[in-house]
């Protein structure tokens, strides 16, 4: 375990080397005389960059790869002190990828880049021996490659990063027509004297604090301004604005501290997202978010402590109604992301090497550590009425948008979980009671663990749905761009439910709208819904700038409030849209949110559906929408323009928006799939799994 340990140690500066220049650069800056602003307290540091990136997961993480490499003066904040987001602070770090795209090794160059490199680090691609996945690996792991990834990518550019880590926007500030962000007021924590280091306490602990201009007994702050990046030759073109903004947070903190019109939770049934099981938005009932953590097996029992807790969460807890999977060994190397190497090494039901004493499994289970609210009560992600009426709208009010209690829910019930696999002896999804104890494992806590924390649970939780940027009106969509259930689902929407469950007016125009090419011959001769011959691919968009293909996956709220209580189920029709999906595209209208000119998102925010959002939620997705928002920004800087302005004449394409797509492909982002065109109608090929 020595030798496995070495792995573990993360140094506190892991990615300090990126910024020294800038800090040094930046440090006089602190030290000017600042007007005194609308915030309670002065600007300690005023920040210059062309790209501000809010959030350092994935998607921010690929959208700083990009920007460096485009050779931008590149602004990278983190409410954490790590890059990656699911690959490494949110610990889900078994990549999700369909099946044909992987055997392409189809995917934006930074991610293909990253899995040569977790490869090449561990002499092979899959570390954990997982069944889950091709490739499983440790997060801080993870995290060392992403660092040394933006570095090289800062050199190989000749970009700049800054990076901010352990930071968070609390203000924005609008000029006076309030169609662009001027500057963006951020607060920066460290720990306060003489007390432990971050990553001690869990963040239901410290996200208030975080948030607050004061420091306190246990955070000292420092308040950022930062602002566009402008020289003598920029101020000479007149472009409409020197910097973007790219909201890349987990949960769409920008795009709800700036009131753009956005979705949030389960949108109303309608012929472009028949499967929904509302008639109108429901924006409590999001997926379930999961805090990860890291066990190891061992050689004897271990004293594992029973949470204070655990009994309160004890009626939730089971391994899956699949008789196949209640079985520990399953379990545990379904998400093993260690694997001790062994001669001949004895196979598990799933083909992988049983688990053995120093194996690592990190576990993100649906009846375990997914913590699943769906009421006003318990809801994570605060709706608008919600944040409006707790003043986080307010001008200084912003919060984070989250409740703080159901942040902790989550962690405990993570926490109660560890000690259910390890000590448990009930199943709340089997009828025969297999369950017995494991004493034989021990959580990984520890600054030098996995996941990097004192109480071994990820830094952050697993975020898989956020809130969803509603994007501009057009004449083909009046009330707004989104992405549809029917432009990438491969359900059968001729099962007989959708016609009981749609009016015979939506149901025709779903029809119509699943025609494909004969789409116009359905509308001219009204043709019968069973008569019309559906489509066999997903939308084809002229402003697609990026790819994304994964299985239509729900972890649906529960009915009941508390999540915990005995017999909870889900809630009814959430799942009506699980199923596989096409090979489908990012078109750049879904980055583009309404009211604010350079403000961009990526990441889970973009303009979809819940049901499409529960495909567009993986690894290799975010890094190709980061991908996007940073090259659209780019090019936005270069030639003086706004990215809607790309758009605004759909379907007829803006040269420029040509360019950016150019762009795109010569950098090997890819913007569709290959073989996936409107006359090619075997796009079920691309299989899933």
């Amino acid at each position: 375990m020595k030798k496995l340990a070495s792995q573990f140690r993360v140094p506190v500066n892991a990615i300090a080397f990126i910024v020294l220049s800038s800090v040094l650069g930046t440090m006089a800056i602190a030290n000017m005389a600042i007007a005194q602003t609308s915030i309670p307290r002065s600007p300690d540091r005023i920040e210059d960059c062309e790209i501000l990136i809010v959030g350092g997961g994935v998607a921010g993480t690929a959208t700083a790869y990009e920007g460096l490499l485009a050779g931008r003066t590149v602004c990278l904040t983190e409410i954490t002190d790590w890059i990656g987001g699911q690959l490494t602070s949110q610990g889900t770090s078994a990549l999700d990828e369909a099946k044909k795209q992987r055997s392409l090794w189809f995917f934006p160059q930074g991610y293909t880049e990253f899995r040569k490199r977790i490869e090449r680090n561990y002499g092979k691609l899959n570390a954990g021996d997982c069944w889950v996945s091709v490739s499983c690996f440790i997060p801080n792991t993870a995290q060392q490659i992403l660092a040394g990834m933006l570095q090289e990518a800062a050199q190989k550019g000749n970009g700049k990063l800054k990076w901010f880590p352990n930071t968070v926007v609390k203000k924005l500030e609008m000029s006076a027509d309030g169609k662009l962000i001027d500057s963006a007021i951020a607060i920066q924590h460290s720990p306060a004297p003489n007390t432990p280091p971050l990553n001690t306490e869990p963040l239901s602990q410290i996200i208030d604090d975080a948030y607050r201009y004061e420091n306190s007994s246990r955070l000292q702050k420092q308040v950022i301004r930062f602002v566009p990046l402008t020289n003598a030759k920029t101020k000479e073109q007149k472009r409409p604005t020197d910097w973007f903004v790219i909201d890349s947070t987990e949960t769409g903190e920008i795009i709800a501290l700036a009131d753009v019109p956005y979705r949030l939770g389960i949108d109303p049934r309608s012929y472009l997202n028949p499967s929904s099981p509302v008639t109108e938005n429901d924006a409590y009932c999001t997926q379930g978010f999961t805090y990860t953590f890291a066990m190891e097996q061992t050689q004897e029992p271990q004293p594992q402590q029973r949470p204070s807790f655990y009994d309160r969460y004890l009626p939730y807890y089971g391994s899956d109604p699949k008789p196949n999977l209640a079985n520990f060994d399953n379990i545990f190397t379904y998400r093993r992301i260690w694997s001790v190497e062994t001669e001949n090494p004895k196979k598990n039901a799933f083909g992988v090497s049983a688990m053995k004493a120093g194996d690592i499994s990190m576990q993100n289970w649906v009846w375990g550590n997914d913590y699943r609210p769906g009421t006003e009560k318990d809801n994570l992600l605060y709706s608008r009425e919600q944040l409006q009426r707790s003043g986080q709208l307010d001008p200084n009010g912003w919060m984070g948008g989250l409740r703080k209690e159901t942040l902790q829910n989550g962690e405990e019930i993570a926490l109660g979980f560890y000690y259910w696999l390890v000590a448990g002896t009930t199943d709340s999804q089997q009828k025969t009671n297999w369950k017995k104890p494991f004493p034989n494992h021990r959580l990984l806590t520890g600054l030098d663990s996995p996941m990097g924390t004192m109480h071994g649970l990820s830094k952050y939780p697993y975020i898989r749905e956020s809130r969803r940027i509603i994007g501009r009106p057009s004449y083909s969509y009046p009330e707004g761009f989104s992405m549809s259930e029917i432009d990438v689902s491969q359900v059968d929407f001729s099962a007989e439910t959708y016609r009981q469950t749609l009016s015979e007016e939506n149901y025709r125009n779903l029809w119509k709208a699943l025609a494909g090419l004969g789409a116009t011959s359905a509308i001219k001769n009204n043709t019968a819904p069973n008569q019309i011959p559906r489509r066999t691919r997903s939308t084809i968009y002229p402003d697609a700038i990026g790819i994304a293909q994964y299985y239509l996956d729900f972890h649906p709220c529960l009915s009941e409030y508390p999540v915990e209580t005995a017999g909870n189920t889900e809630r009814a029709g959430v799942r009506n849209g699980h199923g596989a999906a096409f090979p489908g595209q990012i078109p750049l209208r879904s980055l583009i949110p309404q009211k604010i000119d350079n403000l961009i998102v990526s990441g889970k925010n973009i303009a979809y559906s819940y049901i499409v959002a529960a495909g567009y939620r993986v690894h290799s997705y975010e890094w190709s929408v980061g991908a996007a928002a940073a090259t659209t920004a780019s090019l936005s800087l270069s030639e003086g323009i706004l990215p809607y302005q790309l758009v605004e004449d759909l379907p007829r394409v803006n040269p420029m928006l040509s360019q950016l797509q150019q762009m795109l492909v010569k950098n090997n982002n890819a913007i569709a799939f290959p073989d996936t065109s409107i006359f090619n109608l075997n796009w079920s090929d691309w299989k899933i799994w």
